[in-house]
């Protein structure tokens, strides 16, 4: 549990402020959802079937090569699809799925790769959801701009009594984050049979994304002549 910082002194008062920043950045990373789906008649062929187009949507995607930061396999299921059968039941077709995610820095492939990834069969495609890397210079410049706002507002304070800053006495940052535009994030979903065409490429324009961040800080002032 912490305690209540110390009170100020006539010979050293004190000044407490917050400082805060808002950037508005293009965003570094955009993050698109595959989801690849097959059917049949028994489990050996759903299997088959679905191993064959998540092999294809692989290939697909690593053709694009340094475009693509990340690429992972998420969620795989059979399911049975089950039917009524006199007075009981018994297995009608069986439902293969598995979930890709994929990492794009390179904006130009984005609309091409959804495109093409879209039009395979039984194919669903979610996103993009556009985001900052956690390392961002963004985070940085945010926090940087929060703490001169701060110095800044303690020193128009100190001004305001005729006096001026001695020292800094405290610095507490209230975390800085990456927070959508309003409005939400674009998303497209798909689920095309093959065509022999490549189909046009699609225009996706990258978000902005809104970058905040906050600090209290804590300074002591030269005495004010009242």
């Amino acid at each position: 549990m912490t305690s209540d910082p110390p009170p100020g002194t006539p010979e050293a008062p004190r000044v407490a402020v917050r400082g805060e920043a808002r950037l508005e950045v293009d965003p570094e990373i955009a993050r698109v959802g595959i989801t690849i789906g097959a059917r049949g008649t028994d489990r050996r062929s759903a299997l088959e079937d679905l191993t064959r187009r998540n092999t294809t949507a692989l290939d697909l995607i690593k053709s694009y090569g340094d475009a693509v930061e990340r690429l992972e396999t998420g969620a795989f299921s059979i399911t049975p699809e089950l039917t009524r059968h006199g007075k009981g039941e018994r297995v009608r077709a069986y439902h293969g799925r598995v979930h890709l995610t994929a990492e794009l820095t390179d904006f130009t492939a984005l609309g091409e790769l959804t495109t093409r990834l879209a039009d395979l069969d039984l194919t669903r495609v979610d996103g993009p959801w556009w985001t900052l890397r956690p390392d961002s210079p963004a985070h940085g410049a945010a926090r940087r701009q929060a703490v001169r706002e701060a110095v800044q507002r303690a020193r128009e304070y100190a001004e305001a009594l005729g006096t001026t800053l001695a020292a800094l006495i405290e610095l507490a940052d209230l975390g800085a984050e990456n927070t959508p535009m309003a409005g939400g994030t674009p998303r497209m979903a798909f689920a095309a049979a093959e065509a022999p065409d490549t189909p046009p490429a699609l225009n996706l324009e990258p978000q902005r994304q809104t970058v905040t961040a906050q600090v209290n800080a804590r300074f002591t002032m030269h005495p004010p002549a009242l």
